[in-house]
């Protein structure tokens, strides 16, 4: 945390539960300051969730999941998650800026990710009634039916860096697929999803349907974890922390989704159109700061083009400004002081290497004391088994890596522990077809990286990047599971 002390706290920035419809402050009545890492000020609180609250929020769960939830009809849920779609595009501006004050991102971003969590609930809401089944050819004498069911009560633990996108992609599947949800925010991030909740209450969501608790990941986060009331999990976050979410997990033999870290390389073929390429390159690792999974933080660049991209993206690097986010600058602070601090001492371990950094950004005159701003930097040229090219930083810092075929593009691009997303930019369609397919990848852009926000593509990862598919049909699925049912009619 930090070691600023709270001032006077508006109520209207003084938020408990929601558990079973009802606003509930924390079982032991405990409450968590809320830093803005704009300027490292308490600027609210949030209830300090406990063992107890989690039983809570599952028993009201549980209750609505065989009560009212569940005798609503499929298109009846699609319905709800329609109004609760258009009443967040409503509110967008008023999400966005809560959004950037709780996050830190930049105005304009922040709003992105509110019209994103619209187009979410808009596109599992209309997805509800399209979750067909099977019928299976058997014996003469026997009909079979295949239908898909949802799995229950189903708990989601929701990270800081997106807590819009990703409640409208873990918690709308999941509602649409006709689950009731427990939402774990991050203490870091709670505002927006409690805002959200109580949209979706007044716009009649039935008592029980959705339950946020806020609180610690130790604590709150932990006990939905472990809980045994809990039928399928849904985690997105570090891949050490979703070790310990799995194994809680497997303590009650609950199938959890993994969304976890990524070390995503951008192939850059001596035949790339660079013009088209470099916006995309920069934006790719900056973006929310660099705070994003998926985020393009490696550049791997064909070696008679090396130099020239190197001195391309360092011209771009800068310009680059860190700044309030209300000003909309090119990225906003980290989360909290720990990241901001976690960045640090990677660029200190990269000098360490003997790496050269070549290009910074610069943090914005006019940043509030107090906040957790670093600038951006890019490191070239950079070995492939360098720290900063093997191990997830989570902030602005790009590396680049010169190849000299596709051959070894392939296997730096595949060599690390992670596997979430991959970007390709060549002019060859034979090339770029081959390349993507190689790619040891959940997602494969081919002269585009993270095109259109993806809310149709199904989004996961291979190996330290986790397991499970979110987004898309493929994500609505994943919140069901199937029943047989065998008729014996001869």
């Amino acid at each position: 945390m930090n070691d600023q002390v709270s001032t006077t706290i508006a109520p209207d920035m003084v938020h408990r539960h929601l558990i079973g419809g009802r606003s509930v402050p924390a079982s032991n009545g405990e409450m968590l300051d809320v830093f803005s890492p704009v300027d490292g000020r308490v600027f609210a609180r949030i209830a300090s969730g406990t063992k107890q609250d989690i039983d809570d929020a599952v028993r009201a769960a549980r209750t609505a999941f065989e009560g009212e939830w569940s005798r609503l009809t499929a298109t009846e849920r699609g319905r709800l998650l329609i109004k609760l779609a258009a009443a967040v595009e409503a509110d967008a501006d008023a999400l966005a800026a809560l959004e950037s004050r709780d996050n830190g991102k930049p105005l304009r971003q922040a709003r992105a990710d509110a019209v994103a969590l619209a187009r979410y609930l808009e596109f599992y809401g209309s997805a509800a009634d399209k979750l067909h089944g099977d019928v299976i050819p058997y014996l003469t004498t026997h009909f079979i039916g295949v239908e898909r069911v949802p799995h229950g009560v189903t708990g989601h633990i929701v990270p800081w860096n997106y807590p819009m996108q990703i409640f409208g992609r873990s918690v709308g599947a999941a509602l649409a697929a006709g689950n009731a949800t427990v939402v774990k925010p991050a203490e870091d991030a709670s505002l927006t999803i409690l805002h959200v909740a109580a949209i979706a209450q007044k716009v009649g969501f039935p008592d029980g349907a959705l339950n946020v608790v806020t609180g610690l990941g130790r604590t709150a986060g932990s006990a939905l974890s472990a809980h045994p009331g809990i039928d399928f999990l849904s985690f997105t976050g570090s891949p050490e922390t979703g070790t310990a979410v799995q194994t809680a997990a497997a303590q009650n033999h609950v199938g959890v989704t993994l969304e976890l870290g990524g070390k995503s390389a951008q192939v850059v073929f001596d035949d790339a159109d660079l013009e088209r390429a470099l916006p995309t390159l920069v934006n790719a690792i900056i973006q929310n700061g660099g705070q994003t999974c998926s985020a393009g933080s490696r550049l791997l660049i064909q070696r008679g083009i090396f130099d020239k991209v190197v001195t391309a993206v360092s011209e771009r690097f800068q310009t680059l400004k860190a700044g309030r986010p209300d000003r909309d600058p090119d990225l906003g602070p980290m989360i909290n002081q720990a990241q901001q601090r976690r960045v640090q001492t990677y660029l200190e371990r990269g000098q360490g290497e003997g790496l050269s950094i070549a290009a910074s950004g610069t943090i914005a005159a006019d940043v509030p004391e107090g906040g957790y701003y670093v600038a951006p930097a890019f490191f070239a040229p950079v070995p492939h088994q360098s720290i900063l090219s093997q191990e997830e930083v989570f902030g602005p810092v790009l590396v680049a890596t010169p190849f000299e075929d596709e051959a070894e593009a392939v296997r730096l691009a595949n060599g690390t522990a992670y596997g979430l997303v991959a970007g390709v930019w060549t002019r060859d369609a034979m090339r770029s077809t081959r390349v993507g397919r190689a790619m040891r990848a959940g997602q494969v852009f081919v002269n585009c990286y993270g095109a259109g926000g993806g809310i149709e593509l199904p989004f996961g990862g291979f190996g330290r990047s986790g397991h499970g598919r979110e987004k898309g049909f493929e994500g609505l699925v994943e919140f069901t599971t199937t029943r047989t049912l065998v008729i014996a009619h001869g």
